[in-house]
């Protein structure tokens, strides 16, 4: 097995020039927020004139070459999640439109990072962040946005003879974009019994010919080919309901909760803290590993259900890596689900601030703290730490 880990410091754009191109599956990265604070790259990143204007434009400047990078060093599978806050989220689009393209936007997620909202300042008390999710060429992308975690048991209420979960799904296309004259293959007649249950493909004893009908009695399709019909049968049901134009029969198909291969669910735009984890519950996680000593980090089920959103062999990049929570996470899923994934974390030797706790604990820079992290996570879950 290889090292899951490995770190660089440095200025990202330096590193990720000697990289190889196509080399990566997944960014995911935290970008500066761009809040005034200082910042340590060569970039004159406050802008010629320092205002707010001059900033937001040098913020532009200096992202727009690590995006161009980040993009080339892309698999054309590949796939990129960036955190943002309000204060560059809509400039930060229009740079990932740019360099990206419009058709490769897969979402913009709403992150609830903060339940309680921050309670300092006037105004709203703000309680969410944005992740942009873009792809390197959105026809190859092999990312998958769904996921087992938000699966609902309560969602199949109906229980078989064997003690499987399941529900009634209509075997009819609901989409009336898919109707006869767009799909004639589709529309077909079945035959089913509502008192025994039984659906088939053929004309049985007791069964009456059903045919797909919308809720106005308009000419549906089936969902399914009359070759799966008769390769699942038991999958199908015959049922009495009540229609619009009184009692019909119609087919249902049971959906069981414990699907071949797992049931996944598409993933919501918005991420509540609850499924994915806080900010307090970030700072506590850096605390069992190094200490209390990075302000706002990131939750590793944030980045954990990211990296399951591609595949479990693969190669992660966070250019912006922070204390090291990507890392982190790479090591926590693969001891997980057995998986191969492997993460090159990137991170300048930004001074931390004076007095702060990581300059009490001797960590003199961001980059210290990330290689803290990255080496207590490979004695404490495993997967190993290459550094250059």
């Amino acid at each position: 097995m290889g090292v899951w880990n490995t770190f660089v410091e440095g200025d990202n754009l330096e590193v990720m020039a000697g990289l190889e191109p196509g080399s990566f599956d997944l960014v995911c990265s935290d970008p500066p927020y761009n809040t005034g604070s200082l910042f340590s790259y060569v970039d004159d990143f406050r802008g010629p004139d320092g205002g707010r204007a001059g900033r937001h434009q040098a913020w532009v400047d200096f992202m727009r070459p690590r995006l161009e990078a980040v993009r080339e060093l892309l698999a054309p599978s590949g796939a990129v999640f960036l955190s943002i806050d309000d204060n560059e989220q809509a400039r930060l689009r229009l740079l990932m439109d740019e360099v990206f393209g419009e058709q490769n936007f897969l979402a913009q997620v709403v992150v609830n990072l903060n339940a309680k909202g921050r309670q300092l300042g006037s105004g709203f008390a703000t309680n969410h962040e944005y992740l942009l999710v873009y792809a390197r060429d959105a026809r190859a992308c092999v990312l998958d946005a769904r996921t087992p975690d938000t699966v609902d048991p309560d969602d199949f209420p109906q229980t078989a003879d064997d003690g499987r979960a399941f529900r009634h799904l209509p075997l009819r296309n609901t989409n009336k974009k898919f109707n006869p004259v767009s799909t004639p293959t589709m529309h077909f007649p079945l035959w089913g019994d509502p008192v025994s249950g039984r659906v088939a493909s053929e004309p049985f004893d007791g069964g009456q010919e059903i045919t797909p009908v919308f809720g106005d009695g308009r000419p549906a399709v089936w969902r399914w080919s009359r070759p799966l019909v008769d390769a699942r049968p038991d999958d199908l049901v015959c049922r009495e309901i009540r229609g619009k134009h009184g009692p019909r029969v119609d087919v249902f198909q049971r959906d069981w909760l414990e699907a071949p291969g797992g049931r996944r669910k598409k993933l919501r735009t918005i991420w509540l803290a609850e499924e994915v984890g806080s900010t307090d519950t970030a700072v506590a996680e850096l605390k069992s590993v190094v200490g209390h000593v990075f302000e706002s980090p990131k939750p590793t089920g944030l980045a954990r259900r990211i990296l399951r959103t591609m595949p479990a062999d693969a190669r992660v990049l966070d250019p912006f890596a922070g204390s090291g929570t990507t890392g982190h996470a790479v090591a926590l899923l693969n001891v997980e689900d057995g998986g191969s994934r492997t993460c090159l974390s990137i991170n300048v030797a930004e001074p931390v601030r004076p007095g702060s706790n990581a300059a009490l604990a001797g960590l003199a820079t961001v980059a210290d703290i990330t290689r803290a992290r990255l080496r207590a996570v490979a004695e404490q879950v495993g997967g190993g730490l290459e550094e250059r």
